[in-house]
């Protein structure tokens, strides 16, 4: 099995690392729920920020004239706090002794030059990030762009995400995907393969 496959796609949030869901928090600070924060974020432009059509600060701008009170910070840069997963990073240390490993992640610029700062990314030989391509997860077509860049054929390819649709997604293009839930669950994946030892 080891054989076909040649590149591996992780998520970033919730695989590589933890602390990245912000809409609890945020909400909170806003006195709001979670589906009212949600509702408002979708109206300033969630998905166009995530595709890099806007900016935080363009996406604030929008949330406040919605919302009725004026938002001067970017909250989704201050209230995120990723912190690495260490068992992850090992995981795609050993794999990249053999294998090509990127990320694959929808993300905002704030969050992605946090990451950078912090070297999150340092992990991986590349980052395909939803903002600076204009395509995100479940999208086809942010799976096909990152095949193509990489020259990787589908069945060629492992995908890790902890969400359902995004897995789903992939596992219907041919990818053969992973939902995760503990890296002690993918290793184990991942040995089964013969992609790593147990």
């Amino acid at each position: 099995m080891s054989e076909k496959l040649k590149l591996f796609i992780f998520d970033v949030g919730g695989v590589l690392c933890d602390g990245t869901s912000l809409v609890v928090p945020i909400a909170r600070h806003l006195g709001l729920n979670e589906q009212e924060f949600l509702a408002l974020a979708r109206r300033a432009g969630l998905r166009e920020i995530q595709i890099g059509k806007i900016s935080p600060r363009e996406f604030w701008k929008n949330f406040s004239e919605i919302f009725g009170r004026a938002i001067e910070r970017d909250l989704w840069a201050e209230f995120f706090k990723p912190v690495l997963k260490p068992d992850t990073v090992r995981l795609i240390e050993e794999l990249r002794k053999k294998y090509r490993a990127v990320a694959g992640t929808n993300t905002i610029e704030s969050h992605y030059q946090i990451h950078l700062q912090q070297g999150h990314y340092d992990v991986f030989d590349r980052v395909y990030a939803s903002h600076q391509i204009g395509l995100m997860k479940p999208q086809k077509e942010f799976f096909l762009y990152i095949l193509k860049s990489e020259s990787a054929k589908a069945e060629e390819t492992f995908f890790v995400d902890d969400t359902i649709e995004n897995v789903t997604a992939a596992r219907d293009m041919g990818i053969r995907s992973f939902l995760f839930t503990s890296a002690e669950k993918l290793k184990q994946q991942l040995a089964s393969l013969e992609v790593l030892d147990s």
